[in-house]
């Protein structure tokens, strides 16, 4: 009886839908533990470009400073890239008087929310790459495994009733191996549950840390000029924002 309660007996004597359900929860498990990994690689990245970025920025003497900082590096972390569309509705407001468009109708505040609003929501769907596949592994794992394992179980109970041989030591090897599929949902379904979880809060402390920067990058826009003892002329240093955030969209295109 214990020779056959083993995974290779239970694959050797499983049918075709059987095995569809393990080659499903197989290809289930793998994108969980690709997705798992990639997305955490990208957010300790995306949390040191972070951390790099704003100390430059609350250091920085001007914005001409921090659009230089941005033209170097790139805007390669939520909160620069918030910046860089905010210098990007700067150099649309200065435009203005050129022509007219679609997307610089309104008021000079309204295109800069805008346009920061933008980037948010942008931010927020790269950082939500793949929480819809962690989401339907972990809810439906479980349950392709539990159908596994019925169908698994009906097969068994089929061919033993045909066998006619009921007893105990007849009935306990196919059944425990058909269980072997529960066991395998659960097992693809738990770090799945577990990941989306943990990004998920992760995705809404950033975002919540880049509504409040948002705040700061609208004021000091809107101003021209990062107020601090070292502050330059206004008109100055917004002109140089500007010229800073053309080059950055010719480069760019």
């Amino acid at each position: 009886m214990n020779e056959s309660l083993d995974f290779a007996n239970f694959w050797v004597h499983a049918d075709g839908v059987a095995r569809f359900v393990l080659a499903l929860l197989l290809a289930a498990s793998v994108a969980t533990w690709y997705l798992i990994l990639s997305k955490a690689v990208r957010h300790i990245q995306s949390s040191r470009r972070s951390e790099q970025f704003l100390s430059k920025f609350w250091d920085a003497p001007n914005l001409e400073a921090v659009a230089g900082h941005i033209g170097m590096q790139g805007a390669n972390d939520p909160f620069s890239h918030l910046l860089h569309h905010g210098f990007t509705a700067v150099e649309q407001i200065s435009r203005r008087e050129q022509g007219s468009s679609l997307i610089s109708a309104g008021e000079p505040g309204d295109m800069l929310t805008r346009a920061l609003r933008r980037a948010i929501e942008e931010d927020k769907a790269r950082m939500e790459f793949g929480q819809t596949v962690l989401a339907t592994v972990a809810s439906s794992g479980p349950f392709v495994g539990l159908f596994g394992t019925v169908w698994g179980i009906y097969h068994a109970l089929a061919a033993i009733g045909l066998s006619g041989q009921s007893t105990l030591d007849k009935v306990a090897g196919p059944v425990g191996e058909a269980l072997i599929m529960t066991g395998i949902g659960l097992a693809v379904a738990i770090p799945a549950a577990i990941a989306y979880n943990a990004f998920a809060r992760s995705n809404r402390n950033t975002l919540t840390q880049l509504n409040s920067f948002a705040y700061d990058v609208f004021n000091l826009l809107a101003n021209g000029v990062k107020a601090s003892p070292r502050q330059t002329d206004a008109r100055t240093a917004s002109d140089k924002v500007i010229a800073l955030a053309r080059a950055q969209n010719l480069s760019s295109n």
